[in-house]
C-alpha cells in the first residue's frame, strides 16, 4: 500500500460539535473550500473526551478501548494493547518518522498516546500552544501531528453549547486553525499534507451552563473537514469519528486491521478520497458502545453532576 501523503496534520476542536456551520469561520471556510466537509459525523457513545479521542486515535469504540477521563489522567495507554494507537502504528511502519502530540488537555498525550513512542509534545492553553505548534511545524515538518484545542469545550460548559459565547469560542479557534495552516505553507509542505479538523462531541445547555455525555443530536453530531491532494470536493454522507484512525493510516500508506465489530471498526468514509478502490463503507449504527452518562471526573470536557 503506497503512502499518499508525506504529512498528516489533525486539529481536534474539543466540544465544538457541529457548530462550525453556525460560526463566523473565514479561515475554516477558506481552507476547506475545495475539501470534504460534514457536520454530521457521529461521535462515540458516551460523548466524553477520553472515550471520543481514544476512539479517533485507536480506531475502536469505547467498549473496546475502555478509556475514561479518570484512566487517561492516571495511567498511560499500555504498550501491550492489541489495539495500538495510530502513533504506534506509524512508528512501527516508519521508525524514523517525526510524530507530534500538542494538546491543551495533556492526558491525550500522556494517557492515550503510548509512552516511549518518541513523540514530540507540549501542553498549554490554546492561544499559547499555537505558536509553539507553528514553530514545530516549520522546524520539524512532522510526518504526523495531532493538535488539541480545548477552549471551545470550556466555553460550552460555562455558557452552554450552541450559545453566543460558545460560538464566539469557535470563531477564536478559527484564527488559530488559520495560523497552523499558514505554518504548514511556510514550511513548504502544504502540497504534500493531508490537513483535517475534527470535533469530538457537542453538548447541551441548561440554567447552569452546558453538559454532555448523553446521546442527543446536539451531543452526538460533530464537524469533520479534510483538505489535500486527492480529497474529494463536497460532503461526506456517513462517518463516525473513530474513522479518523483509518483515514490517517490510509494517508500514511499503512494497512488497517481487518474490520471486526468486536474490535477494529474504523473505516475510510465514502466520498472522502478520489479513490475508487476503497472498500464499501459499513453501517455500524447498531454498535452503541457504553451506556450514556455524565462523567464524574473533573475537566472542562465534563460537567460534574451536582
Amino acid at each position: 500500500m503506497s503512502r499518499k501523503y508525506s504529512h498528516v496534520i489533525v486539529i481536534g476542536a474539543d466540544g465544538a460539535g457541529a457548530w462550525f456551520k453556525d460560526a463566523h469561520t473565514p479561515e475554516f471556510d477558506r481552507i476547506f473550500e475545495k475539501g470534504a466537509v460534514t457536520y454530521s459525523a457521529l461521535s462515540s457513545k458516551p460523548t466524553i473526551s477520553a472515550e471520543c479521542w481514544g476512539s479517533m486515535l485507536i480506531g475502536v469504540g469505547p467498549e473496546v478501548h475502555k478509556l475514561t477521563n479518570k484512566r487517561v489522567s492516571v495511567w498511560p495507554y499500555p504498550l501491550w494493547s492489541k489495539y495500538p494507537t495510530v502513533f504506534r502504528r506509524i512508528r512501527k511502519a516508519y521508525p524514523g518518522a517525526e510524530l507530534g502530540s500538542y494538546c491543551d488537555w495533556n492526558p491525550i498525550t500522556k494517557g492515550i498516546a503510548e509512552k516511549f513512542t518518541g513523540i514530540s509534545h507540549a501542553t498549554a492553553r490554546d492561544k499559547q500552544l499555537t505558536p509553539i505548534v507553528c514553530d514545530y511545524i516549520r522546524n520539524k515538518k512532522p510526518d504526523f501531528l495531532f493538535i488539541h484545542f480545548d477552549s471551545t469545550d470550556g466555553a460550552g460548559h460555562k455558557y452552554g453549547y450552541g450559545t453566543e459565547k460558545h460560538i464566539e469560542a469557535i470563531c477564536e479557534i478559527d484564527k488559530l486553525i488559520g495560523d497552523v495552516y499558514s505554518a504548514i505553507d511556510a514550511a513548504g509542505i502544504l502540497e504534500s499534507t493531508l490537513f483535517m479538523v475534527i470535533a469530538d462531541h457537542g453538548g447541551t445547555n441548561n440554567e447552569k451552563g452546558g453538559s454532555h455525555g448523553g446521546w442527543t443530536d446536539e451531543e452526538k453530531y460533530v464537524t469533520f473537514a479534510a483538505t489535500g491532494k486527492g480529497v474529494s470536493n463536497g460532503g461526506i454522507e456517513k462517518m463516525n469519528i473513530r474513522d479518523l484512525a483509518a483515514i490517517i493510516l490510509y494517508a500514511m500508506g499503512i494497512a488497517a486491521p481487518e474490520f471486526n465489530e468486536k474490535g477494529w471498526t474504523s473505516q475510510v468514509p465514502e466520498g472522502l478520497f478520489c479513490d475508487a478502490d476503497l472498500p464499501e463503507y459499513r453501517d455500524i449504527s447498531h454498535l452503541t458502545g457504553a451506556a450514556p452518562r455524565i462523567s464524574k471526573t473533573h475537566h472542562t470536557s465534563e460537567r460534574l453532576k451536582d
